[in-house]
């Protein structure tokens, strides 16, 4: 068997907690040595210059790598004697899968930018907006330290560790690992996924994200759940990310304000048409990974094959 029995869905949990809390320190040990040689003054501070975009996109990819990949990566090699397997890195997918995740991933965009809406209008006392508000305005000055875009090979550059990176370490754990631990702890598809997907956004520090992230996660959870194989939402998340970059590229290209693209959101109601929208996507998406499965269920053993879709 790929995964040791005498580990329980909650053991799991507790050693993902307390691996992810070991690496996190190990992070911010990375950050502090990497900060020291890269930059001048207080390295907060400092990598939200815009001069030191370039080793702010280093030092922020070291730290995602350590913070997420690592936990998960020593959880599966603790607990399933193929850890690639266990976190969902298979290789078996078809063009069809691939087609109706870019337009999941249309969908889920649309469907973000209204949740984005939504959120606003979430009732909280005054010096907790003020406060979430200032949290947001620190996310959002790293933000645009590191899109500082005045190239194209910046911008592809900015492709990799803005959004392709993210995406990679991000998935590993939240779908790879946590959801895994919680579709099986819980025995419920949906249970597993929200509660994930929770998580998944409340890491992200960002009340005003707060929705949409958990909205972007449902998706993520729910096409991992039914593909099994964790490269279509890191594709997702990737398309997610990419499209932002690309969004920050073109307007600081055309001299706008960037602050203001990252402030855009969209209509409540078009959250409801892409909802209608998403349901037919994944009905597809649905039939087309469980032929994906059927094929593969004669070859390596899946370590999810006790969840039904």
């Amino acid at each position: 068997m790929d995964q040791k029995s005498s580990f329980s869905y909650p053991l799991r949990f507790a050693l993902l907690l307390g691996l992810t809390g070991v690496f996190i320190i190990v992070a911010a040990g990375a950050v502090f040595v990497f900060g020291t040689m890269l930059l001048d003054g207080p390295i907060l501070t400092a990598m939200n210059r815009p001069e030191n975009a370039s080793p702010a996109r280093l030092i922020n990819t070291i730290a995602a790598l350590l913070s997420f990949f690592m936990p998960a990566l020593v959880l599966a090699r603790i607990v399933s004697t193929r850890p690639f397997a266990y976190l969902g890195f298979n290789a078996r997918v078809n063009f069809r899968q691939l087609v109706f995740v870019f337009l999941i991933a249309m969908a889920s965009m649309v469907l973000s930018g209204a949740l984005g809406a939504l959120n606003e209008w979430l009732p909280i006392p005054a010096h907790w907006a003020a406060y979430f508000r200032k949290m947001e305005d620190t996310y959002k000055a790293a933000v645009m330290a590191m899109a500082n875009l005045r190239s194209f090979p910046e911008y592809l550059i900015a492709l990799l560790v803005i959004a392709a990176a993210p995406a990679l370490f991000e998935e590993v754990l939240f779908r790879g690992a946590l959801q895994t631990i919680m579709v099986g702890w819980t025995q419920s598809k949906w249970t597993g996924i929200i509660i994930t997907s929770i998580l998944f956004s409340a890491v992200h520090i960002s009340f005003f994200g707060f929705l949409p992230r958990v909205g972007l996660g449902i998706v993520l959870g729910l096409v991992f759940y039914h593909s099994r194989n964790i490269w279509l939402p890191i594709l997702l998340h990737f398309l997610n990310n990419a499209f932002v970059v690309t969004q920050l590229y073109i307007v600081s290209r055309q001299g706008k304000s960037i602050e203001k693209t990252l402030d855009e959101s969209m209509p409540i109601w078009w959250g409801l048409i892409a909802i209608g929208v998403l349901f037919i996507f994944f009905r597809v998406f649905i039939q087309q990974s469980k032929k994906v499965l059927a094929e593969k269920a004669s070859s390596i053993y899946s370590p999810n094959e006790n969840i039904s879709i």
